[in-house]
């Protein structure tokens, strides 16, 4: 069935924090995993859900660069994890299990954006398989930790998607780019829109073992390496940096801090209003509004926002069952790989 796309009105917004939204919140006793949590939203993730007392896990590829954005934080353990390489996803989910430890909090917030063209060892598109089928494979290898977890209930997966998810749909016949031409944009969106689907599908399968999945969109956030492949002059160009260079920040247009853009992430994370919302896209701490026909284009696009209007919502395609069920058989034939929890 598919997930009801509306807002429950949580009492929280596009300013909210992430501090604010776990207050009241205790995690004393529980195991978190959160990727790329040493930058950006990630390490203001990692910073919350320690504030509530879970030990935080953070798999990272730059361990320098972690060791140092991580150093004072208490309850925080670092492991080396490549998003692109399968043997590491497979050594580090091992060295995990051997711990015996349950996993109460898997946070897939890793990723990268209008990349060049470029594929890893086996030929797979560097956004689809970092953002993607890294991800999947993670999900996959720790699913016995997550369902040890599980029969206590509570156990989340939380995957970041994005607003971008709106530039292209999942093209099963072609993910990787290798019969038509490639386009930065597109490709970030289909990883995009794959995270949406991946959480879908995992909430079809894994909910009855106390799993539950959500997607997320964390708002705009140019405080972050997430920009890196793109320029000043595009920044501008899409009204995320003013005409000086300088970040804009302006929640009531979604464009956030990285403590507002966390925000959502730690919500899905752990917030009971969400107990019965499983497998639900949510933005500005609450479900997103499925949009209807019409609706996108009053929006405008990411790149040609209307003036004045509020990016929000998200479109059907992302949110289509169908869908979820293809990119499930299409990720386990990339990865060579069987994921049915069980």
């Amino acid at each position: 069935m598919p997930v009801r796309q509306e807002p429950i009105h949580s009492g929280f917004g596009a300013a909210s924090t992430a501090l604010d939204v776990i207050q009241g919140i205790d995690l004393a006793g529980k195991v978190a995993i959160v990727t790329g949590g040493y930058a950006g939203i990630g390490l203001e993730t990692v910073r919350a859900l320690r504030s509530a007392g879970a030990t935080v896990v953070v798999p990272a590829r730059d361990l320098p660069k972690a060791q140092a954005a991580l150093a004072g934080l208490d309850g925080v353990e670092i492991g080396t994890l490549d998003l692109m390489d399968p043997a590491s996803i497979d050594a580090f989910a091992a060295a995990f299990l051997n711990s015996g430890r349950p996993l109460h909090l898997l946070i897939n917030n890793a990723g990268i954006m209008a990349h060049l063209l470029t594929r890893d060892a086996r030929g797979y598109e560097a956004q689809f398989a970092t953002n993607h089928l890294g991800h999947f494979q993670l999900t996959a290898r720790l699913w016995p930790a997550l369902r040890q977890a599980g029969a206590a209930g509570g156990v989340r997966v939380v995957s970041l998607s994005s607003l971008g998810h709106r530039f292209s749909p999942v093209v099963v016949e072609d993910p990787n780019f290798e019969r038509r031409d490639y386009d930065r944009w597109s490709a970030y969106g289909q990883s995009k829109t794959a995270n949406i689907l991946f959480a879908l599908g995992l909430e079809a399968r894994a909910g009855a073992h106390g799993v539950h999945a959500f997607s997320v969109h964390p708002g705009t956030i140019v405080d972050t390496d997430l920009k890196r492949y793109m320029t000043q002059e595009e920044l501008i160009a899409f009204g995320v940096f003013d005409a000086e260079g300088k970040a804009i920040h302006d929640p009531s247009r979604n464009m956030k801090t990285t403590a507002q853009g966390a925000a959502t992430t730690v919500w899905c994370a752990t917030s009971p209003q969400l107990r019965d919302h499983g497998g639900a896209y949510c933005e500005n701490c609450d479900i997103a509004q499925l949009l209807q026909p019409g609706e996108e284009a009053a929006q405008g696009t990411p790149t040609t926002r209307r003036p004045g209007a509020v990016m929000g919502g998200v479109l059907p395609y992302a949110v289509d069952p169908a869908a979820a069920d293809q990119l499930w058989d299409l990720s386990e034939r990339l990865l060579g790989i069987t994921f049915r929890p069980v």
